[in-house]
C-alpha cells in the first residue's frame, strides 16, 4: 500500500516537472537585471535583456494601485525584483504577475502617481547588452545639499548652471582601479555649487544633482530654464595610455557654432535643435532670415568669446592647484557648449586614467580646491565683466559687512582678492575681526 502510494506521489512529481520543461524551453530569451534611476524629473527603469526585446505594455491608471504593466513575449525573468525603486519617489513597487502567454514574463510596476511611460529598445554595446527603457516622468527625487531647483533661484544674483558630465547608466571614463568619472564629477560639482551658494552675489543651479543620466541636448536646454548666465560642465578625461595627465578648460570651436547657427535657422530642425537664447531670437526675426543669422552669428561670438575669457582665469587659478595638461583655452565641438546666450566651457579636472591623477580625483581635498579654483576663476570673470543689475556688479568695490564666522581669509576667497589688498584698502594693522564691520572689498 505505502509502495503504490510513494509510486503515484512519484508520478505525479514526474508530471509537474514535464508540464514546466516546455516553459523554460520555449522562452529564448531572458531579462538578466533590472535597474532603476531616479532624478528630479523623471525614474528611468533598465531590463537588461540576453537578446533584443519582444514586448506590449498597457496602463491601469482606472484603478488602486496605479499600474504600468510590460509582457516580455518569449521571455524568462533570471534575475530578483527585490527593493527595486526604493530610492524613486514615483515608483512604489516592480513585481511580477501572471504571464498572458506560456513561456512570457509579465512585469507590473506599480506608481504612486500617473504618469506618461516613454518605452523604448536599445540595442548591445561595448558596455551594455539589450535593453529595453522605461521613461517614467514625474518628481522622483528631493533635491539635496547645494543643489536648488528653479523656483528657488533668485534674480539679481548671476546664476551658474554646472553640468556634471555622464551619470546613471552612463559612467563616463573608468580609471585603472574602478573609478567612475560620474561619481567624481558630482562631488566636484556639489562642492563648486556649495562655494558659488555661498557667494553672496551667486547662485548655483545643479543640471544633474543625483546619479542619473541628462541627454546632452537637454543640458543646455535645462541651464535655459533657468535663466542661467554662465554654464561650465565638469569632466575627467581618459585615455588610452595611462601616462597623460593635468587639467583643461575646452570652449566651443567657430566651426560646431556656424554650424549651430546654421541648424537652428532650419526650419525643419527647430523642435529639436533650439537652445538657449536662440529661439527669442528667430520668433522676433522670423520674416527676416538674414537679421536673424547676424543676430546669432554675433551672440554665438559674444558667448565664446566671453568662454574664452573665463576659462583663462580658471587656468589661471587651476594652475596652483593642479598640474594643467593644456595652459591655453582649448576649442572642441561639444553638444552642451552650443547656447548662444551665455559663455559655455568644459572643464577637465584631469585624467583618471592615469593612476596619480585618480587617486587625486578621488581625494575630498582634491576635489575641494579643483572646486574653489573653478569658482574663483568664474567669479573674478563676473567681477571683470558685471552684469547690469546685478549684485556683483553693485558690489564689486563697495562694502562687507562682517558676520559670525567671516574671516579675512574667508573673505578674500570669497571675493577673488588677498587678506593683504583687504588690509590695505581698509588701513587694518590687525587681521581681528567684529561683527557687524565694514570693510571695502578691493576688486584684484
Amino acid at each position: 500500500m505505502r509502495r503504490s502510494i510513494f509510486l503515484g506521489l512519484f508520478q505525479l512529481a514526474l508530471l509537474s516537472l514535464l508540464a514546466l520543461a516546455p516553459v523554460a524551453a520555449s522562452a529564448d530569451n531572458s531579462i538578466e537585471s533590472v535597474r532603476v534611476w531616479p532624478s528630479p524629473d523623471k525614474t528611468r527603469v533598465v531590463f537588461d535583456l540576453k537578446s533584443a526585446p519582444d514586448y506590449s505594455y498597457f496602463t491601469l491608471y482606472g484603478s488602486d494601485p496605479l499600474r504600468l504593466v510590460i509582457d516580455f513575449n518569449n521571455t524568462g525573468l533570471d534575475t530578483a525584483l527585490d527593493n527595486l525603486g526604493n530610492d524613486s519617489l514615483l515608483l512604489d513597487l516592480i513585481r511580477t504577475s501572471t504571464p498572458k502567454s506560456t513561456g512570457s514574463t509579465r512585469i507590473v510596476i506599480e506608481l504612486n502617481e500617473k504618469s506618461e511611460p516613454q518605452i523604448f529598445p536599445l540595442p548591445a554595446n561595448e558596455s551594455y547588452p539589450n535593453r529595453l527603457v522605461v521613461d517614467l516622468p514625474g518628481k522622483s527625487v528631493e533635491r539635496s545639499g547645494p543643489a536648488k531647483s528653479i523656483s528657488e533661484l533668485n534674480d539679481r544674483k548671476v546664476t551658474i548652471a554646472i553640468d556634471a558630465g555622464h551619470g546613471g547608466e552612463d559612467p563616463g571614463s573608468v580609471g585603472p582601479t574602478g573609478s567612475y568619472e560620474k561619481t567624481v564629477v558630482l562631488k566636484i560639482a556639489r562642492a563648486l555649487a556649495s562655494l558659488i551658494n555661498a557667494d553672496p552675489g551667486m547662485q548655483a543651479y545643479l543640471i544633474r544633482s543625483g546619479d542619473y543620466y541628462v541627454d546632452l541636448n537637454e543640458r543646455p536646454q535645462k541651464a535655459w530654464q533657468a535663466k542661467a548666465d554662465f554654464f561650465v560642465s565638469i569632466h575627467a578625461d581618459a585615455f588610452r595610455t595611462p601616462q597623460p595627465r593635468g587639467g583643461s578648460v575646452w570652449v566651443l570651436s567657430k566651426r560646431r557654432a556656424d554650424s549651430e547657427v546654421g541648424r537652428w535657422l532650419e526650419g525643419t530642425e527647430r523642435k529639436s535643435e533650439l537652445l538657449g537664447g536662440a529661439e527669442s531670437i528667430i520668433k522676433d526675426t522670423g520674416h527676416e532670415p538674414f537679421l536673424a543669422q547676424t543676430l546669432l552669428d554675433m551672440s554665438m561670438d559674444s558667448s565664446i568669446a566671453g568662454a574664452y575669457a573665463a576659462a583663462r582665469h580658471i587656468i589661471g587659478e587651476m594652475s596652483a592647484v593642479t598640474k594643467m595638461h593644456k595652459r591655453e583655452p582649448q576649442a572642441a565641438s561639444f553638444a552642451v557648449l552650443k547656447s548662444p546666450d551665455k559663455p559655455s566651457l568644459l572643464v577637465e579636472t584631469g585624467f583618471i586614467s592615469n593612476p596619480t591623477e585618480e587617486r587625486l580625483l578621488n581625494s575630498n581635498a582634491h576635489q575641494q580646491k579643483l572646486a574653489r579654483a573653478v569658482y574663483k576663476g568664474i567669479r573674478q570673470y563676473f567681477v571683470n565683466n558685471p552684469l547690469d543689475n546685478t549684485y556683483l556688479a553693485k558690489h564689486s568695490n563697495s562694502e562687507y559687512t562682517v558676520k559670525s564666522g567671516d574671516s579675512l581669509s574667508v573673505i578674500a576667497e570669497r571675493y577673488g582678492t588677498t587678506v593683504s589688498a583687504i588690509k590695505r584698502e581698509n588701513d587694518l594693522r590687525s587681521s581681528v575681526l567684529r561683527i557687524g564691520q565694514k570693510l571695502k572689498i578691493p576688486s584684484r
